[in-house]
């Protein structure tokens, strides 16, 4: 097959290519720019798209002897994940822009463009297992990256390729510096790409300014004022500006956030205990929505925590009703369903969180008896 090698500059997508050479494609690399005035380094292990990147992605593809291109998506980028990104957290959500990037981005304009080119399959460094265009999560738990996938459709998964999935990242390192690859050691990427100083909060202020509003606690009763609602998320512990812990002496939460009043709710560790989720945007990855309610595996985070549920497809989203509560689930986010006799394994589907309800289903099990009849 022609493929084309989505590479970053670090280490995952290099050992990705190389595989994929090393499996008899015919491999050409490229590496996105996504950043109309990139920096020339990184900031340690903060930030993405430098020249710094760009020359080490280069580099790695003349190890490779693989043909190198670098694509300007930086307007792309701006428009579809930056933007979004900033609307979500003004209209206060929690969105994920690792998500939007692999949907609109590398799924999605990457992938169309290698298919005018007549390449067959996008290849990539991400951390989650293709088998018979079943999604999967990876093998090195601590790096899967099958949540932030799981808004690909069937169609875009049948164009992508996944190398290093079945690998522990220690592996992946080893096999980069037996290969000779200058990036064997370069740190991981954390946080937000597009946000290299880490300050999330200094970032969404200078775009969104001050739109003040009041912290409030179960009572309806004022405990400080705040600058904008995009300084908090559905969870959130520090920073929330109160004088002090609630009177029992427990910490508060953000449990609720009304962008319309700019009023933002706090309580206790129990308010944030959800029974139901709603979500839009369902995208279901074999291309099959279910007929009615199905058991499964959701996931609300990228690495949170998981509970058993049962979900149905309702108006081109999603209901899902836990059978254990989760919390810290906040609207923008993604529910991710895995089949539960893969032990959470496998992915399903996903959806774009829109709504949640703290009161648990007692009926949840009697969907799925009901379904079966």
């Amino acid at each position: 097959m022609r493929v084309l090698a989505a590479m970053s500059g670090g280490v995952d997508s290099a050992v990705a290519a190389a595989r994929a050479v090393d499996a008899g494609h015919e491999v050409v690399g490229v590496h996105l720019a996504l950043s109309a005035s990139p920096g020339t380094l990184r900031t340690g292990s903060r930030g993405c798209c430098s020249k710094e990147d760009a020359g080490d992605a280069r580099r790695a593809a003349d190890v490779l002897g693989i043909p190198f291109y670098v694509w300007d998506f930086a307007d792309r980028f701006k428009e579809d994940v930056i933007d979004d990104f900033v609307a979500a957290y003004a209209a206060g959500e929690t969105p994920n822009p690792c998500l939007r990037c692999n949907e609109k981005i590398k799924f999605s304009a990457l992938a169309d463009r290698a298919a005018a080119l007549g390449f067959d399959a996008v290849v990539t460094g991400h951390y989650a297992r293709l088998e018979d265009g079943v999604l999967r999560r990876a093998v090195d738990a601590d790096k899967d990256q099958s949540y932030v996938l799981a808004v690909l459709t069937s169609d875009q998964l049948s164009r992508a390729m996944f190398p290093v999935g079945d690998t522990p990242k220690p592996q992946i390192r080893a096999e980069a510096a037996e290969r000779g690859l200058a990036v064997a050691n370069k740190p991981d990427s954390h946080d937000i790409c597009f946000i290299p100083s880490g300050d999330t909060q200094a970032f969404l202020g200078a775009k969104i300014g001050i739109r003040p509003g009041a912290v409030l606690d179960a009572d309806g009763t004022k405990l400080a004022e705040h600058e904008g609602v995009h300084g908090f998320t559905i969870g959130q512990r520090k920073g929330l500006g109160l004088p002090g812990p609630a009177a029992d002496g427990k910490p508060r939460y953000v449990t609720g956030i009304d962008p319309d009043t700019g009023d933002v709710h706090v309580g206790s560790a129990k308010d944030l205990e959800v029974w139901m989720v709603l979500a839009d945007r369902a995208i279901w990855t074999s291309g099959e929505t279910p007929s009615g309610p199905i058991e499964c595996v959701a996931q609300v985070r990228a690495h949170g925590g998981t509970a058993p549920a049962v979900a149905e497809a309702v108006d081109g989203g999603l209901v899902v009703r836990l059978r254990e509560p989760l919390t810290g689930v906040a609207r923008g986010q993604a529910v991710v369903l895995y089949r539960p006799d893969t032990d959470g394994d496998e992915v399903l589907g996903s959806g774009t969180i829109s709504g949640t309800e703290r009161e648990p289903h007692s009926y949840a099990s009697e969907l799925v008896s009901d379904s079966a009849r």
